[in-house]
């Protein structure tokens, strides 16, 4: 059984450079990023063309791939992962949309498409449309959004990945919850 502990030291020497490191690394998180993205995927259409495996893989290439990320811990490491699995879903939801609409003029069968619907694409796009008018407004409260409700991060993870008080999340995530329903509802969220 690893430790919180396990996994930072295990993220330092893999930004000092130890690749054994990182092949030490995925094991020990792998279980928690199917969890990640079993939450993600909880949320789309059951038939949804990505599976939980497949955005768990996509997510870790990523992560791996970054050379400027200095990993602070795995609290960091595990926010970062919900961002990525964030994107790789928009880019999916853009992506069938774009293809929709005769993009790229591929040619897919009516099962394939099937999988995503135009309401869940639109929703997920409406969604991560209003995290970024939030997060250009504050973004503090965007990124607890992000890590709480994206990554399912609870209160004192989203604490530390922030390095402010659990006090400070609660209160910035109920005004951030209460700003973007009024958004998506009313269409209109000027002050937060």
């Amino acid at each position: 059984m690893s430790t919180p502990h396990d996994v930072t030291q295990l993220l330092v020497a893999w930004c000092e450079g130890d690749q054994a490191a990182l092949d030490k690394l995925l094991p020990l998180v792998n279980a928690e990023l199917r969890r990640l993205a079993g939450r993600y995927m909880r949320r789309e259409r059951k038939g949804h063309t990505l599976q939980t495996s497949a955005l768990v893989n996509e997510a870790y290439l990523r992560m791996v791939n970054q050379q400027r990320v200095q990993w602070q811990n795995r609290a960091h490491f595990f926010g970062i992962a919900a961002q990525m699995m964030r994107r790789i879903l928009i880019d999916h939801a853009r992506r069938y949309q774009y293809e929709k609409r005769g993009g790229g003029a591929v040619k897919v069968s009516l099962d394939e498409t099937a999988a995503v619907t135009d309401a869940r694409a639109a929703e997920l796009l409406a969604v991560d449309e209003a995290l970024e008018k939030l997060t250009a407004i504050d973004a503090r409260k965007g990124r607890i959004v992000e890590l709480r409700f994206f990554g399912g991060l609870d209160l004192a993870e989203t604490a530390e990945v922030m390095g402010i008080s659990s006090p400070t999340v609660q209160r910035e995530w109920r005004a951030a919850k209460a700003w973007l329903h009024r958004l998506l509802t009313d269409g209109d969220a000027e002050d937060i």
